[in-house]
């Protein structure tokens, strides 16, 4: 017997707001409108890796492939869950929710979406070489009611089945199959297939020309399904700049109308100019180091025949060392909140009492490295993109330099995305830096993510690189996955939390502000997971 049928929140707040929404889309409508058709520039220090929407999980990549390709639930402005290519969804029972699929949407090559692409891409995203498996692991089964209705069968009850749906991108199965990229391709291997450069989905812009590491150029969508969106951008064109001052330069200069990250030392400079403005606000990413805990040796390091890092006191020690009121004062310029968590406060199930870094402490770094037994220190290599983070390889510096004071060479290996990924990604690390934001906005995320012992035929732990491991963390996520009882999964979250906090799985840095420049006559929407949804940015 089916329990009682019930909409999701997201579903009876879009429900509830329906003339407020139905009149901002009309304001907005009639706004773009009034502008002419133009041509948005914008530029970013790193270039998306691939047009696979499944090949990678790197907030830059998703955030231009989401331009292209959707996902069954889509995000608001403030990140509020809103109906995408399901019109609606309900869960009919613990395990099975039905959804609803949008009539009448094609894909960008004229092909109609309907229920057997959804399956495809739900087989294609779980498959080998998938990146994004995090997103459709608790999924054991989707039927096919019809062309246009679903169910998703979750192995175990999963309360928030909605909010991990966004970025679970819908891909046409006739194209790919047409193109042989029935695949992901897998980013550790360095394989590719047409899907890496060519694009087809149901989005408001669709794939023009692609160069890749010089020019990525989109085209609006002129059969695009929702036509209250406002944007009266006819062609966006994005550009990767891996150099602050030339991003900079290409700012002030006109040559693009928005770019970001604004490196610190500019922010001032930048919000002077009568002609531009600054956007700052809080990022959902925690920054944050990983420490090799599985290898009986390190790479890359001088000692021989052991692993420090399996020692806690080593790891402590590392923790210690690192002053991240320093690098938020040098480095940062103030425009960093330092975290004794791996989730911001903004993230569901953040825990105000445990964010508390053990403190800044050299003497007992030492003492206890020596406890540990490495009195003299040793070597470690160290890896560190270079354009993804604001100013990502000087934290790597800064951290580097604070170790050598307790006896810790540090080889850095700072290096673009392209090769920093897929060395990371194949566990050819010992120590790096990474960031994470949770696209969930909820504590799952990071913990199923970053923290689980990996397990490779699910997906989870996909991102715990240095394979940290604790059975009673991994039963927690389990109860969390699927608590419906509020206060009871807080609490299960936050011994969670406490577990991976006191055997320092991880080492949290910091969280980091957003930092854009756009050119006045540009309206566009900053949200805290730092994407750049094309859909609502209007050039006047």
């Amino acid at each position: 017997m089916e329990s009682t049928t019930r909409s999701t929140p997201a579903v009876r707040r879009s429900r509830g707001i329906g003339g407020v929404r139905a009149t901002a889309a009309a304001v907005a409508v009639l706004a773009a409108s009034m502008a002419p058709a133009a041509t948005f520039r914008f530029a970013n220090q790193g270039d998306a890796l691939s047009m696979d929407p499944h090949s990678l999980n790197e907030t830059l990549q998703i955030s231009i492939d989401a331009n292209i390709y959707e996902g069954l639930v889509a995000r608001g402005p403030k990140l509020e869950l809103l109906p995408g290519l399901a019109t609606d969804w309900k869960q009919t029972s613990p395990t099975v929710w039905r959804f609803n699929l949008r009539r009448g949407v094609t894909f960008h090559d004229g092909t109609p979406f309907g229920a057997d692409d959804v399956i495809f891409s739900w087989q294609r995203s779980r498959g080998e070489g998938s990146d994004m498996k995090t997103y459709v692991q608790p999924i054991a089964e989707i039927r096919r009611i019809d062309d246009h209705a679903i169910d998703i069968v979750t192995s175990a009850p999963y309360p928030i089945l909605p909010d991990i749906l966004p970025n679970f991108f819908i891909m046409s199965r006739k194209w790919c199959e047409a193109n042989r990229a029935e695949h992901p391709v897998d980013k550790r291997k360095g394989i590719e297939n047409t899907a890496s450069f060519r694009a087809n989905g149901t989005g408001p812009f669709r794939l023009k020309a692609r160069e890749p590491g010089t020019r990525t150029t989109l085209a609006r969508n002129p059969n695009y399904w929702d036509k209250s969106i406002p944007t009266n951008v006819d062609e966006a064109i994005f550009t990767p700049i891996g150099n602050p001052a030339t991003r900079v330069a290409a700012l002030l200069s006109g040559e693009v109308d928005m770019m970001e990250p604004v490196p610190a030392q500019d922010v001032a400079r930048l919000a002077a100019d009568p002609s531009l403005r600054m956007l700052q606000g809080p990022e959902l990413r925690t920054i944050f180091l990983g420490m090799d805990q599985k290898r009986d040796e390190l790479l890359f390091s001088s000692v021989k025949g052991k692993n420090p890092f399996k020692d806690k006191r080593v790891r402590q020690a590392f923790y210690q060392a690192i002053d991240v009121n320093a690098i938020q004062r040098a480095v940062m310029r103030g425009a960093s909140t330092p975290s004794g968590l791996m989730i911001a406060p903004a993230v569901k199930g953040w825990v105000a009492d445990l964010n508390r870094r053990l403190p800044y402490d050299v003497e007992a770094a030492r003492k206890l490295l020596a406890e540990a037994g490495y009195g003299d220190g040793f070597e470690v290599g160290m890896n560190c993109p270079n354009d993804r983070y604001v100013n990502d390889e000087e934290i790597c510096k800064a951290v580097a330099s604070m170790l050598a004071k307790i006896g810790i060479k540090v080889g850095l290996t700072a290096e673009t995305k392209g090769n920093y990924f897929p060395k990371i990604l194949s566990r050819n690390t010992s120590f790096y830096m990474l960031g994470w934001t949770p696209s969930t906005i909820d504590a799952l995320d990071a913990l199923n993510s970053l923290m689980a012992t990996p397990d490779p035929s699910s997906g989870r732990g996909q991102f715990n690189l240095g394979s940290w491991s604790n059975a009673r963390f991994d039963e927690l996520v389990d109860r969390i996955s699927s608590e419906g009882d509020p206060a009871r999964r807080n609490d299960e979250i936050r011994e969670a939390m406490k577990i991976h906090q006191d055997e320092i799985g991880h080492i949290p840095l910091h969280q980091q502000a957003l930092s854009w420049g756009i050119r006045r006559n540009v309206e566009l929407v900053q949200r805290p997971d730092n994407y750049m949804p094309l859909k609502w940015v209007v050039v006047h």
